[in-house]
């Protein structure tokens, strides 16, 4: 056991009135783009406030003699966890599923600052509930989900992690060619790519490619399966239409390139992507790290 006091870093984003201050020189400038927009500044200024008064509390329940920091999401990647840190995402769900493939092992509260405007499926504490959640989790006696996560292999040896889902497709969002096989089924498609997807992704960006197909994935976050989705497969000569969705165990989803340009990505952070060109293969399957999501 660690003589050190527990150690908390605390996750945010940038609010929209740090990246408009980031932009713009003037409040004449912001406030132009703002109203070409739909916006207030007067109403931006005020999110922000707002959001600045929940961080304020949450720091305010962080016991004084603990050790601290706060850091941005674009600085995650960067920073270095202790294997006992406590995490703290202060945000919307999509903040947990940024932080999560960059941990190994550490606890995660989420804290939702504005509830009932978030969906609240990973931040699902309270700003006033943070102390007691705190304690509890440098006891030990927080009661944790351990959800799983992808991981997408090149057969080069990169890999990516994912909460979500991990994308395949191309870079630009034209038509990617590509071979699919699973589960002793294959076959070559066109298509606007395709996802595969935990049980927490399920009710994300898949949730929105099932309810336009009519379709569901019985996946829970809990266990080690995967789903996987085609976006608009397209029935050619060359190409098929029949292996568009499905769930897999243990075996990975294979997809190999057949285009310039082919990129892999997880949780919808583009930025964070994989190469993915004419002739390389990935494998996705259940990935061996899973996350620690503290849960009331």
């Amino acid at each position: 056991m660690s003589l050190l006091a527990p150690r908390v870093i605390l996750v945010r984003r940038e609010t929209d009135l740090d990246r408009i201050r980031a932009s713009y020189t003037s409040a004449a400038a912001a406030r132009f783009v703002l109203e070409r927009k739909g916006l207030t500044l007067e109403a931006v200024e005020d999110a922000h406030r707002r959001f600045t008064e929940a961080l304020h509390r949450v720091r305010g329940a962080i016991p004084a003699d603990w050790r601290q920091a706060t850091i941005l999401r674009a600085d995650v990647e960067r920073f270095v966890f202790g294997p006992e840190d406590i995490v703290l995402a202060v945000g919307q769900d999509g903040l947990v599923a940024n932080v999560a493939k960059y941990l190994d092992g550490q606890t995660v509260i989420g804290i939702d600052p504005f509830p009932g405007l978030n969906a609240g499926a990973l931040v699902r504490f309270r700003v006033d509930d943070a102390g007691e959640a705190l304690r509890e989790a440098a006891k030990g006696t927080l009661r944790i989900e351990e959800r799983v996560m992808a991981e997408a292999r090149l057969d080069q040896g990169e890999r990516l992690l994912a909460l979500n889902e991990i994308f395949v497709g191309h870079a630009s969002h034209q038509s990617a060619r590509y071979t699919l096989s699973c589960a002793g089924q294959s076959e070559r498609q066109s298509s606007s790519g395709l996802i595969v997807t935990t049980g927490t992704g399920v009710t994300g960006w898949a949730a929105s490619i099932l309810k336009a197909s009519q379709a569901t994935l019985a996946l829970s976050p809990l266990e080690p399966r995967l789903g996987f989705l085609v976006r608009e497969a397209w029935p050619g000569p060359a190409t098929g239409t029949d292996l568009i969705r499905g769930v897999v165990d243990e075996a990975p989803v294979v997809v190999t390139s057949e285009m310039d340009g082919g990129t892999i990505f997880a949780d919808g952070i583009e930025s964070d992507r994989l190469a993915f060109d004419w002739g390389r293969r990935v494998e996705i399957a259940p990935a061996g790290r899973r996350l620690r999501l503290a849960v009331p």
